[in-house]
């Protein structure tokens, strides 16, 4: 299993100067004004840890957590200019977790050589894109921040989650639990840290940092969480089920 991010980690935009005949006494400065916003970006960086009761699960799991910072005055958020993929292959989602900005489209390929119906029941970005047999398959809008579920209606184990953010500053930890965020504007700001199987944890933060920021989650839910179908449903036995759906 693997796990994509996308964030646009770039502080600001240079205005470059007009040529000589057209240059004014005003384009100088806003060369200047330009360059000094790119220089007030900073990074941050620190390790995730996962726990139980109190003791670390030194777990590679931890690359599967999204890591991402809201500074106090709203930044610029665009979509994805293409639209993003979480796969069906040998009946996983991959990547299992997919971050995006807000209004971003995602695409659900079929690789599998049988049937996957793929829905979601989370709120304002609920979905059900039907049942569907292996090939490009069908793509999905995000337009509403917030943590998608993602299942299969046909088989039970298969569970994702995309992160649907207002913010362009996010990635996601190595598999040592280091993380580094570049390009964040310096001054107050939040710090998320989410997991699928741990509640976020968030911290009130300054850019810079002082020290790298060291988050601990404790691991409380099931690898796979207690679901229905997008009836309402519990699931068929899947040996119970046709070998269109196998």
């Amino acid at each position: 299993m693997d796990l994509h991010f996308r964030g646009n980690f770039a502080p600001g935009r240079l205005v470059r100067p007009v040529g000589r005949r057209g240059r004014g006494p005003g384009a100088g400065l806003l060369f200047l004004l330009a360059f000094a916003g790119a220089a007030r970006a900073a990074e941050l960086s620190g390790s995730v840890e996962l726990v139980a009761e109190g003791k670390s699960l030194n777990s590679a799991d931890v690359r599967y957590a999204v890591v991402y910072y809201k500074p106090k005055s709203a930044a610029a958020v665009r979509p994805a200019a293409e639209p993003l993929e979480m796969a069906m292959r040998k009946k996983e989602f991959v990547p299992r977790v997919l971050a995006i900005t807000r209004g971003s489209t995602v695409r659900f390929p079929n690789t599998d050589p049988i049937l996957h119906n793929v829905f979601s029941v989370s709120g304002e970005n609920q979905f059900d894109l039907g049942l569907y047999a292996q090939g490009h398959g069908k793509a999905w809008k995000f337009a509403n921040p917030g943590v998608v579920r993602v299942y299969c209606n046909v088989h039970h184990s298969m569970v994702a989650y995309i992160l649907v953010l207002d913010t362009p500053y996010f990635a996601s930890p190595e598999t040592d639990g280091k993380f580094h965020l570049a390009g964040v504007p310096e001054g107050e700001g939040t710090l998320v840290v989410w997991h699928e199987r741990s509640e976020p944890w968030s911290a009130e933060v300054h850019v810079p940092a002082a020290a790298p920021i060291a988050a601990r989650l404790e691991v409380t839910r099931p690898q796979v969480p207690p679901h229905l179908n997008k009836f309402g449903k519990p699931y068929k036995q899947e040996t119970g089920l046709g070998k269109d759906y196998r």
